[in-house]
């Protein structure tokens, strides 16, 4: 008997970034890190490229890139980020898909996934072949081969979509046990036909075995669950369903810290020759490392195991190549592999839920999910009417518009150039890009995230709204009306939390951007100017003509020209009025520009202030990395505290403040000794002195009414 044994990693975070900028702004619940991507990736995606296998003295013995040898899915608008962002990551990702087809005659690990997550079953057909066509364009840029199998998001799963899938030439998917009406045998991927008379294989995995993974405690006993996986793959091999298989006692597949070869099972009879069987575990990605920690370390330990084993350790592709399946299969559809009710957590109240207790209603799913489609209706229209304008064929042009979608400037420049043969003008090419553009926003809405969640308050149906909000505005003159008609329908959805209101109210206050992104762009841009401190990488593609700033969008070439002047400025604070071409006018703070040209003027700011009140050696050691910015800001507010006693008030109060406005203290966390200076100066000041002073005090975290004179 020969043993395959198989493990699926499916690895997707929602996406995140702002797409009015195209980049991921902090987000204060990933603290200490930057944002979610960033701290999954740390304590994931970089771990399960280079896991560690501890030896006998518990030190590190050698490093393993874990993908080599198990089947995986990136989803594709998590590798945009990471192909720009943890890009060592992105590079060993890679790698293993290329070592892994050279291990199994050119059956790679990966698979690939429809661009954006979407509930297949729940899209139109032209929808369904869209998002599949730009996950095979995606995959084959990055991968440099085409992929044979798809992982659809959820495993959700219609006879149309899996038409559509064998349609594109993608032979396999990865489904749940109840997602078929019938187990093949031995664990074989069962052989669906479709109504149109295509085929693709079903890749079945073992349910119990995967829950005890990702749920079960099996990561805390590695040996344990490749002896599981074993024993499984035994009983399947003679004749045992999936769900009449024992599972054996974990110690009777030990010897000497080694898990035996399936030959030598006590099972009886012995299985029939040549039989071929396989064992099939998919979870999670992020179980290894981001939900479990340290669960990249027993993968590595699982994976030694099974190639001990003397079972083959290989992926789907791979065993299919041997043996194609004979079984036919029925499915269950829609089904997925995360909601009993078929694909209703994607649209309905169907009970699905993380948390019953705080949120005990979906109701909220249905409007918001009419509300995105009767807006996606929309904007196809005007998508196919203008598109006409500038396209041969406009829907041709978006399909082929995903193998360029996260590619550099300069690739889709060229593909522009291709394709918008009717445009005639550089102001009809930028019409040309802001329809593929929001084509790209109407496809990005239905990303299924926004609906698996609990509320619609949340950050995942924040982000959707995001993108409903962002393909209104390249909408032209119809966006008014469409974001009108969208609000009415998001109204009634309400939010669990009665403080966030309904959708429209959560659209209103946290989605709609408050100032148009150039405009932002711009302030940002005269601010740096302003303080002498211009970087053009921070602020972006911006063109600077005394008060007059021009913006161009790095994804469309549209160029906005604003009027800028500065309105205040202070060493720790700066606001920027802006007039755009339509005359309107917004007063934009430090506080509203796009986050890496804020960190930058904010950076220089600080450096001004310590350039007034520390010595150039403090300053040295600063740059030096002996003592950090914040140290010397600490001692800069002490020295200004005991400045009160020394110079008159009228000076001294100001750069106080200007220190308190920059170090951003609350009242309960004023270093200790700031406020034992501050209260020997005010226990040896008159009233006069100390109605000079209580704002300072106040802002020192002392209360000037009750301080004991």
């Amino acid at each position: 008997m020969a043993l395959s044994l198989v493990i699926h990693g499916h690895f997707y975070q929602p996406p995140r970034e702002d797409p009015f900028l195209d980049v991921v702004e902090a987000e204060p619940s990933a603290s200490p890190y930057h944002d979610w991507n960033q701290r999954i990736e740390r304590e994931c995606y970089r771990a399960v490229v280079a896991a560690r296998l501890l030896g006998p003295n518990g030190r590190i013995r050698r490093l393993l890139n874990t993908l080599e040898w198990i089947s995986f899915d990136f989803g594709p608008t998590l590798l945009e980020w990471m192909e720009r962002e943890a890009p060592a990551t992105y590079a060993a990702i890679l790698a293993a898909d290329r070592a892994s087809a050279a291990r199994l005659g050119g059956h790679g690990n990966a698979m690939a996934q429809p661009y954006h997550h979407a509930i297949l079953p729940l899209a139109s057909r032209r929808e369904k072949v869209t998002e599949v066509r730009w996950g095979i364009a995606d995959f084959r840029r990055r991968y440099g081969r085409d992929p044979e199998g798809m992982w659809l998001p959820e495993t959700a799963l219609d006879a149309e979509t899996l038409d559509v899938l064998a349609q594109e030439g993608i032979r396999f998917t990865v489904v749940a046990p109840h997602q078929v009406v019938r187990l093949p045998a031995r664990g074989a991927p069962g052989l669906f036909r479709t109504t149109s008379g295509r085929e693709i294989a079903l890749c079945i995995y073992n349910g119990d075995l995967s829950h005890g993974i990702a749920f079960g405690g099996l990561l805390h006993d590695a040996g344990g669950w490749v002896a599981r996986m074993i024993s499984l793959g035994t009983a399947l091999a003679r004749g045992l369903r999936p769900e009449e298989a024992p599972l054996l006692e974990t110690d009777s597949f030990r010897e000497r810290g080694r898990v035996t070869t399936p030959e030598s099972s006590p099972l009886a009879p012995a299985p029939p020759s040549g039989a071929e069987a396989l064992v099939a575990a998919a979870t999670d990605g992020e179980t290894y490392g981001h939900h479990h920690k340290f669960g990249e370390m027993a993968l590595a330990y699982a994976i030694e195991e099974m190639r001990r084993s003397g079972a083959r350790v290989e992926n789907f592709a791979a065993w299919l190549a041997r043996n194609p399946p004979s079984e036919a299969v029925e499915i269950v559809a829609p089904s997925s592999w995360s909601c009993p009710h078929g694909v209703e957590r994607w649209r309905s109240n169907c009970g699905c839920r993380l948390d019953p207790a705080r949120n005990p209603s979906q109701r909220w799913r249905s409007p918001l999910r009419q509300a995105l489609e009767d807006l996606a209706t929309a904007l196809h229209s005007i998508f196919e009417e203008e598109g006409a304008r500038y396209f041969a064929d406009p829907w041709q042009a978006r399909e082929g518009y995903g193998a360029r979608v996260a590619a550099d400037a300069g690739t889709r420049e060229h593909y522009i150039q291709q394709v918008a043969t009717l445009a005639r003008t550089p102001q009809e090419l930028v019409r040309a890009r802001e329809l593929l553009e929001m084509e790209r926003d109407t496809l990005r809405m239905f990303t299924s995230c926004g609906w698996f969640f609990d509320d619609i308050g949340g950050l995942e149906a924040r982000q959707i709204l995001r993108y409903a909000a962002r393909a209104i505005a390249l909408a032209g003159e119809r966006g008014a009306g469409l974001e009108e008609r969208l609000l009415e329908r998001l109204a009634t959805a309400r939010s669990n939390d009665p403080a966030k209101g309904t959708g429209k109210d959560i659209y209103m206050r946290t989605v709609k951007p408050r100032f148009p992104a150039a405009a932002r762009v711009a302030a940002a841009a005269r601010a740096a100017a302003h303080i002498g401190t211009v970087d053009r990488a921070a602020v972006g593609t911006v063109a600077l003509e005394g008060d007059l700033v021009r913006v161009a969008d790095p994804r469309t070439g549209r160029v906005t020209e604003w009027e800028t002047r500065v309105s205040y400025s202070t060493p720790s604070r700066i606001a920027v009025v802006v007039r755009g071409q339509d005359r309107a006018t917004h007063e934009i703070a430090l506080a509203d520009f796009p986050e890496r040209p804020r960190l930058a003027i904010q950076s220089a700011m600080r450096r001004a202030v310590l350039a007034r009140w520390l010595t150039q050696e403090q300053l040295d050691r600063i740059l030096a990395g002996e003592i950090t910015v914040e140290s010397a800001l600490r001692l800069a507010l002490l020295r200004a505290v005991e400045r009160l006693s020394d110079v008159p008030l009228e000076e001294a109060v100001p750069p106080l403040h200007e220190l308190l406005d920059i170090l951003e203290y609350s009242r309960d966390h004023v270093p200790f000794d700031v406020q034992t200076a501050f209260w020997a100066i005010w226990k040896a000041s008159g009233p006069e002195v100390r109605s000079q002073l209580t704002d300072v005090a106040q802002r020192l975290g002392f209360d000037p009414e009750d301080a004991d004179s």
